[in-house]
């Protein structure tokens, strides 16, 4: 067995989303058939709490092809200046600074999957903070950089979001919240509540953003862990 997160806009109008905790069968193996049968197991146990609300997994392993597009190795920013698509895996990765260097922007034109080994066995001393272009982000709230990156990323996409709208719940197979922190089903979440409570406008400035922390990151977004007698 299993447990993981997955997440839900909520009804209330001081929260944006609802983060719960439900535990599932794991099926062993790193193949993406193993994984899909993972999703399948995890997505079974949520509808058993949640018979009427359509669930999509976003990851690489999903097995819808939107899912797949709005993993963030997948989902792509458009620069302007550079005429480029960049991934938001690549943006936030090389968004980085730490003691001993960053940010490292040769990060962005590699592969999300370059991106997110790049780090691995380097000695840089403690991460400090994200410089996205000339806006410095703090380290907390936790997932405050990743969230604006992904959310705004996300916001060009008129056509995926139509399509968005039509579930309710949201996983992420790959998340493990004991070893990381960003979570892209969660901020799907976010933005798909945000749609729906007519609160997008905070998506205009990074000041419009930051002002709205209390409601976006406050204690009233909390986890909840379901117990289903039947697993």
């Amino acid at each position: 067995m299993a447990s993981r997160p997955f997440y839900k806009v909520s009804d209330s109008d001081t929260k944006i989303i609802e983060e719960k905790e439900i535990e599932f069968e794991w099926i062993r193996g790193m193949a993406i058939s193993q994984k899909q049968k993972c999703i399948d197991s995890f997505h079974k146990s949520i509808k058993e709490a949640y018979p009427n609300f359509k669930v999509l997994e976003i990851s690489t392993k999903s097995r819808e092809e939107l899912g797949i597009k709005l993993s963030a190795f997948n989902l792509t920013r458009y620069s302007i200046k550079k005429n480029k698509e960049y991934s938001v895996e690549c943006l936030f990765q090389g968004s980085k600074v730490f003691e001993k260097g960053g940010p490292y922007q040769e990060i962005f034109n590699m592969s999300s999957r370059e991106a997110k080994k790049f780090f691995k066995d380097k000695d840089l001393g403690e991460l400090l903070y994200f410089q996205f272009g000339r806006e410095r982000w703090e380290l907390t709230p936790t997932t405050m950089f990743y969230d604006w990156l992904y959310l705004t990323t996300l916001h060009e996409k008129k056509d995926m979001i139509q399509e968005l709208l039509g579930y309710d719940i949201f996983t992420d197979i790959e998340f493990n919240p004991k070893k990381s922190y960003n979570n892209q089903a969660r901020a799907v979440a976010m933005y798909v509540s945000l749609y729906k409570k007519n609160m997008l406008n905070i998506l205009k400035s990074v000041e419009d953003y930051k002002k709205n922390i209390p409601l976006l990151y406050g204690e009233n977004n909390h986890k909840e862990k379901i117990v289903q007698m039947s697993l």
